[in-house]
């Protein structure tokens, strides 16, 4: 008799070994087959894989599998985005070399994902820091240096004093680095841009089509991209500060120009500038603003301040009209003009700000039945409404008003319509070691001259010192020192490397297609481009994102793909979460080193209380995660495959649960002891049973379709409904069908036992060539529906009758039924009322 337990310590191991010796998952280039691309992010090599990685990746495998049986050559491939400043960390803080570290954690988490059985295509793997991936990251910028949409400028960054580099918006939290902690700093530097304004129209109007992509995810791109229509004007200044005889705006809604009370500048307004060379206060205070922070959420919650400069600017349609001119923390040079105009009665920021520095409200869009000049409210109106306190604009709506405006402005020269765009152009330089060298040369006669193909890569040096703060490449003491391409002169080479989105919005190229002597072959990335499904976490949502669809376009503005975005549909996965665990000094322990005392928690090393916080996201910062190994170890790979895809819908947070995984383990075994019965008893006799026949048939067809939609719960959901009706079958040929059929529907998600049951069911090709099963599709019909039955309007009983049966027969059956006589207990029957196959009810 066969063991009636898996063993999946044993199966994991042996049908890994089988996959990977046959290079059943390695995607043919030559294939004839419909292709599938299934792509999930790539992850950071940090050390070690937590069970929010387990989830992304067994979403995508589910998939690729699934694929794979409906005939695709699938293309399922795995690497590792290696580049960035944790690995610089590390190597200061543990001596070590970045690459060391980092190649240590990838083979690591390489080991961990083997593990679980994923279906990569290993033969491509990559990994951003190696030579032979970001030396054709090199060839791709110089192309777009050459093709127009590189340039190099001196910009205002944000800059990290301890980790001394430059961080982008979104790395400053509260005003700080997001790494370091340390307090940011507002600094001019030369830096390398690549030209996405040039694709913003296109980045915008291009969502349109992303029809597969969530729409929260589009519309946060949409807002990113930021489209705005209005005009452009500029405010006399009362007294000329030298050259500078006006401040331009920019405004989306001029309509309420009547309702100004302030002009604000940036600190990094020219004349911002200008005015602090004599005013010690300004200086200091245009200071304390380079240090806020330049996120649009810090930027709208961070307490509003201001400096008045003494200035007045003329209000462009009442020359006695001027209005004060402030310096505000809340204005910055990099979006529209580094200048606004204030309108507090009809803007929130600029309401708080009236209010605290005691400047004029004044309304001039009327609040319903509310015209009052005077806007006492401490919540500012901004909906709709006709202009009021407006003098020729009174009456308009906000669409007539802001059109009578620019038309006046454009008439009168004193302004233009203009469409604005919060998109700035991508600032690639950063000023650390362990990224992709820029491929540009400095030569003093001959300006940036990009590195001549044949020199790449421009590999990183090996011997460097993270003793000193800041950049290594800055200070060796050989490797910037070369000569001029162009001149043969002495030069040096840039010592700023890549962002690191750079290096992930090219990745799915390089997967597709990975020649020796260029970064890909366009008519083999043809062949599977764009990413038919692209899985990872919303938290990329806007840069990644955002990057790679405008990388896809740079390369195909300059010929080198002909389509324009990259990914077919997206998917955003929910978060693994998990309670977290601290002590009262406020450190944190992971789940690992507590334990449950009565119903308190305390430490595992030496009993001290613990106190339960909230149940969060998966985060190394607070310990609270889950290392799949011992879950493993303990469970086999199948059972926590099935716990991610069963216990919560794919889209929404997993919370992580002993018992859940726990029941997925008994779960396994359940479908292993129906293998095991089939196995034991292949000739059980032939009697028909239409309702399992119906039963598998619908899901066969609802689990697939399921899988497609990503609705993993669902499909895990009709295997169990099958598996209950299959145990409580009797013996027969049709049931053994069924069985057998069960073990390729549960095939991509649990693939171990998939394959160890169709060995012991006799077959002797692996699973994961198998074809999905065949749908009949007569079968997905009911010809039986279920009657609910109530007496005096409550449910007595629920009865079995053929779809479409007559209403007499259903009235029948009803009044047949023991519980409805006992409910009816003798009384007159004054109505019976039929809805043929949905309900009797019977009036008494």
């Amino acid at each position: 008799m066969t063991d009636q337990r898996f063993n999946p310590l044993a199966a994991d191991k042996r049908w890994q070994k089988r996959w990977a010796d046959a290079r059943v998952f390695e995607a043919d280039d030559n294939s004839p087959k419909p292709r599938s691309y299934v792509l999930e992010m790539f992850p950071y090599p940090s050390g070690r894989i937590h069970m929010g990685h387990v989830r992304n990746y067994t979403m995508g495998d589910v998939l690729a599998r699934f694929r794979r049986m409906q005939g695709f050559e699938v293309l399922h491939p795995m690497g590792w985005d290696a580049f960035g400043m944790p690995a610089e960390n590390a190597a200061m803080e543990n001596k070590v070399h970045p690459g060391a570290w980092t190649r240590q954690n990838i083979a690591t988490m390489r080991g961990q994902l083997k593990t679980l059985g994923f279906a990569f295509d290993w033969s491509r793997e990559l990994a951003t820091c190696e030579p032979d991936y970001y030396g054709h990251e090199q060839a791709l910028f110089i192309d777009l240096f050459e093709g127009g949409l590189v340039y190099r400028k001196e910009s205002a960054v944000n800059w990290d004093p301890v980790d001394m580099t430059v961080l982008a918006n979104e790395q400053v939290i509260d005003g700080k680095g997001w790494r370091s902690g340390a307090q940011v700093e507002k600094r001019k530097l030369s830096q390398w841009f690549l030209k996405i304004t040039d694709f913003a129209e296109e980045l915008l109007t291009g969502l349109e089509d992303l029809e597969a992509w969530p729409d929260k995810v589009r519309l946060m791109q949409e807002n990113w991209i930021g489209k705005s229509q209005g005009l452009q004007f500029h405010f006399q200044l009362a007294e000329k500060q030298g050259a500078i005889q006006s401040v331009e705006v920019f405004s989306t809604r001029p309509d309420t120009i009547f309702g100004a009370s302030f002009v604000a500048l940036s600190a990094d307004h020219p004349l911002a500038q200008q005015l602090a060379e004599g005013d010690d206060k300004l200086a200091a205070f245009n200071e304390e603003c380079k240090k806020s922070g330049t996120t649009a959420a810090e930027l709208e919650t961070m307490e509003k301040k201001g400096y008045d400069t003494g200035q007045k600017a003329v209000h462009p349609l009442d020359p006695d009209w001027e209005l004060p001119v402030y310096i505000a923390n809340f204005v910055l040079m990099e979006y529209g003009t580094g200048a606004v105009f204030g309108v507090p009665a009809h803007d929130q920021r600029d309401l708080d700000f009236a209010r605290k520095y005691g400047l004029p409200v004044r309304r001039v869009v009327a609040d319903g039945e509310e015209t009052a000049a005077e806007f006492t409210g401490n919540e500012a109106y901004t909906g709709s409404g006709k202009l009021v306190n407006s003098r020729t604009l009174n009456g308009m709506d906000i669409d007539a008003a802001q059109k009578s405006v620019i038309d006046q402005a454009q008439a009168e020269g004193w302004g233009k319509a203009q469409t604005t765009w919060r998109l700035r152009d991508w600032g690639v330089s950063r000023q650390r070691y362990w990224g992709t060298p820029i491929p540009i040369i400095h030569c003093d006669g001959c300006g940036p001259v990009p590195v001549t193909k044949d020199q790449l890569p421009v590999v990183l040096p090996e011997d460097i010192d993270f003793e000193t703060p800041g950049n290594p490449l800055e200070r060796h003491a050989t490797w910037k020192h070369v000569d001029c391409p162009k001149c043969g002169k002495a030069a040096q080479r840039e010592t700023d490397t890549l962002d690191t989105f750079v290096d992930s919005s090219w990745y799915f190229l390089r997967f597709a297609s990975q020649p020796d002597n260029r970064p890909f072959d366009p008519e083999v990335v043809k062949q599977w481009m764009p990413v038919t499904q692209y899985i990872g976490g919303v938290e990329h949502a806007i840069l990644h994102l955002l990057y790679a669809r405008f990388w896809t376009r740079a390369l195909a503005h300059i010929g080198q793909l002909d389509f324009t975005e990259p990914f077919e549909s997206l998917f955003t996965q929910g978060m693994v979460t998990h309670e977290t665990y601290s002590l009262g000094d406020g450190s944190w322990l992971s789940p690992d080193e507590v334990r449950k005392d009565g119903s308190d928690w305390v430490a595992m090393e030496n009993g001290a209380p613990v106190i339960a916080g909230r149940v969060e996201k998966m985060s190394k910062s607070k310990k609270n995660v889950v290392d799949p190994d011992p879950i493993i170890e303990q469970y086999g790979a199948d059972a926590v495959r099935f716990f991610v895809l069963s216990d919560s819908p794919p889209e929404r947070d997993l919370p992580w649960s002993e018992a859940g995984i726990d029941g997925s383990w008994r779960f396994v075994q359940r479908l292993w002891r129906l293998f095991v019965s089939v196995a034991d008893n292949p000739d059980a006799p032939n009697a028909e049973d239409k309702a399992l026949q119906r039963k598998l048939h619908q899901t066969i067809a609802g689990v697939a379709e399921d899988i497609e939609a990503l609705s993993f719960n669902k499909a895990v959901a009709k295997v169990f409904e099958l598996v209950n009706l299959i145990e409580k079958s009797k013996p027969s040929q049709d049931r053994n069908t069924a069985i057998k059929s069960v073990a390729r529907i549960v095939a991509p998600m649990v693939p171990h036992l998939a394959e160890e049951a169709w060995a012991l069911l006799g077959e002797t090709e692996l699973i994961a060539n198998a074809l999905w099963p065949d749908v009949d599709e007569s079968l997905l019909v009911e010809d039986e529906v279920t009657i609910a039955v109530q007496v005096r309007g409550k449910l007595r009983d629920t009865l079995t009758a053929a779809k479409g049966a007559d209403r007499a027969v259903l009235e029948g059956l009803a009044l047949g039924s023991e519980k409805v006589q006992r409910a009816i207990d003798g009384a007159e029957i004054k109505k019976v009322i039929v809805v043929p196959d949905r309900l009797v009810n019977i009036v008494i």
